[in-house]
């Protein structure tokens, strides 16, 4: 009987303790719902939103729309962007809990001759075709008040910008007008007008301008301006040939005063042909350009007289190796940053690098370098290619930078103040106006600001970086790298909010399984090595048969040679090893599969099942230990009794 009472004492106590479990949890669950903690455990962070973003979402002063469109069940979506667009909707759930109810996300899913797709077609977001001709839609809109931005086609490509594609987008439609952007100059890249007393052609602008002009309010600021508008938001200077120290004042309070700067200097501009003083029967040479002041209050020391020389990177090959015309990769690229880690390629002729010895208030971020097998070289060598390009060539081992940032609280270059015009010499100085700019005058930044230096002004130029076509009539400019993307990703990225200059670039959602991609790689090796083998006996053995064939018989029956016993065994042997050597290649093949589908399947067994079988595992350790528990307070009562 007393036996009977424990076994029943036992049982009402596990299932007590196992409702008890069930309440606390479900307790523990309300309680910390309650309080939104969400958890980031993927490597790169990629479910957690930029600081940048966040400051952009919290001084939103109106609710912004996004609005979804994903064809939703159709089996025109591929599988693969079945997953990135979960992807997508598991961010943008991101910006609506961080924004406090100032995000609102709208879904609509535009099946053919459906509400949703015109709602898509009014938004300027575009179907996609499949192979079969299927349509269907993944891209989102962005609305602020009256303003609207989209983007009209979302892709696994451009995954790693996702977050600045739409905070960006938020960011601009928050902005009550177009930014308005300068551009300083001494190539004519606004275009220019026909001038007869010059005898000046008309210039058409530059497709770098043209596309400029699409998203801002584009100004043209003199090189002689004494005084930067103060509705200038971002200032783009390209060449500064023979710039004079007012202007590089202006430059220098503009920056003080919080305006963001993009500099393309050059030391050898090859698009840019002026007079050569120095060569008394007359021609031409490269101009060149810098910011003298600028860059010696900053600590940037350009590669006056010098080009960059990168055989990694060089153009053509043989007698056409141009090694000053870089072609650059993405291994040359700041894969981190948001405006280089998609622009894919860059063509950079004849470009400078540049020397850092900065303050200790500036930092700096490098978005183009060059690789260690790298030099510079004088410019009377600058443009020979082949042997004469490569003669004496002695890689300074480093990594140069090409383009980089600058970002810190700067301070001025001119710490005397504004210096005199030099036109104005012999003139008397204005007691007041002397007075008005001294008090005027920026020693500090009141706050960090951002500032790029670019190496090159021929990139920007169409000859290098767009091919003109004309298509049914029209000019059309077809890109011939991302030089024309890198410019305009630097502006668009600073004349938008200023959080979006340190939006860091997203890490990727899929993670390639890199041991299997080098098992593959090593049995490629193997691979390639059986078939040099199989052709190195194939030549050899042609080449014994050929030694024979000249030593042997002819027959004038056949109208050739007569196969000695020499040549019929070196066949034999021949056909042996073909044998051989693919039956060994079949073995590769065979164990490369066999490991690389052993390795995947262990890796799901991993990354599916050993959560699980912890679980399990724990689950059946406790209730173990606990049946021991039990059974020696059994054992207890009965010795008790």
């Amino acid at each position: 009987m007393a036996m009977k009472n424990k076994n029943l004492e036992t049982l009402m106590y596990s299932a007590g303790g196992i409702v008890a479990l069930a309440l606390i949890l479900i307790a523990a669950n309300f309680i910390f719902s309650a309080f939104n903690a969400r958890v980031d455990l993927t490597d790169g962070r990629v479910y957690t939103l930029s600081d940048g973003t966040r400051s952009i979402l919290s001084r939103l002063e109106a609710p912004v729309k996004i609005r979804l469109y994903y064809t939703q069940g159709s089996t025109a979506v591929p599988p693969g962007l079945k997953t990135f667009a979960s992807r997508v909707e598991d961010l943008l759930n991101e910006y609506k809990a961080a924004s406090n109810g100032k995000v609102v996300i709208e879904k609509f899913n535009p099946e053919p001759d459906s509400d949703a797709e015109e709602s898509a077609a009014l938004d300027n977001v575009e179907g996609q075709m499949t192979n079969t001709g299927e349509k269907f839609y993944l891209g989102l809109a962005v609305s602020f008040l009256d303003q609207k931005s989209s983007i009209p086609v979302l892709t696994p490509d451009r995954e790693r910008l996702l977050e600045y594609d739409i905070t960006r987008s938020i960011s601009q439609v928050a902005q009550a007008k177009k930014p308005v952007v300068g551009v300083m100059s001494g190539l004519p890249v606004l275009g220019r007008p026909l001038d007869p007393l010059k005898k000046q052609q008309p210039l058409e602008p530059w497709v770098l301008a043209s596309e400029l002009k699409r998203i801002f309010d584009v100004r043209e600021v003199p090189l002689t301006a004494t005084k930067i508008d103060d509705d200038i938001k971002v200032l783009l200077v390209i060449h500064p040939r023979d710039i004079l120290e007012p202007t590089e004042y202006a430059l220098d309070q503009f920056v003080l005063r919080g305006g963001k700067l993009i500099a393309f200097v050059d030391t050898y501009a090859y698009f840019d042909q002026q007079p050569d003083l120095q060569n008394p029967l007359g021609g031409n040479a490269a101009g060149q350009s810098t910011l003298y002041n600028l860059f010696k209050g900053w600590g940037v020391e350009p590669s006056a007289g010098k080009v960059v020389a990168d055989l990694t990177f060089a153009s053509g090959e043989g007698p056409r190796l141009l090694p000053t015309l870089l072609s650059m990769n993405t291994e040359a690229l700041n894969m981190d940053d948001v405006v280089t880690s998609q622009v894919g390629t860059l063509l950079i002729p004849f470009g400078g690098s540049f020397t850092l010895k900065l303050p200790e208030h500036l930092k700096q971020t490098t978005l183009v370098h060059t690789s260690k097998n790298s030099m510079l070289t004088d410019l009377i060598v600058a443009t020979l290619s082949g042997e004469p390009s490569t003669r004496g060539f002695q890689p300074s081992g480093q990594e140069e930078p090409l383009a980089f940032r600058l970002s810190g609280k700067f301070k001025t270059a001119f710490p005397n103040g504004k210096p005199a015009d030099p036109f104005a010499r012999g003139k008397p100085v204005d007691p007041a106006q002397f007075e008005a700019d001294r008090k005027a005058h920026l020693r500090e930044a009141a706050d960090e600001n951002t500032v790029v230096i670019v190496g090159d002004v021929d990139m920007l130029t169409d000859g290098a970086a767009v091919e003109i076509q004309e298509i049914f009539g029209q000019r059309v400019a077809v890109p011939r790298n991302g030089n024309l993307a890198f410019a305009q990703g630097l502006v668009e990225q600073m004349a938008g909010d200023s959080a979006l200059i340190n939006l860091r670039s997203r890490a990727a959602f899929s993670r390639p399984l890199t041991v299997i991609k080098q098992m593959e790689a090593r049995a490629q090796q193997a691979y390639l090595g059986k078939i040099k083998a199989l052709e190195d006996d194939l030549n050899q053995t042609t080449e014994k048969l050929q030694a024979l064939q000249r030593g042997g018989k002819s027959s004038a029956a056949t109208g050739g040679a007569i196969l000695t016993p020499e040549q019929q065994a070196e066949m034999e042997n021949f056909r042996k090893k073909t044998i051989e050597t693919r039956k060994e290649l079949k073995d590769v093949r065979r164990n490369l599969r066999e490991e690389t589908e052993t390795l995947q399947l262990w890796t799901k067994i991993i990354n599916i099942g050993l959560v699980p079988l912890l679980v399990m595992a724990l689950g059946i350790t406790l209730a173990v230990i606990k049946r021991r528990k039990a059974n020696m307070r059994i054992q207890s009562g009965m010795r008790a009794s």
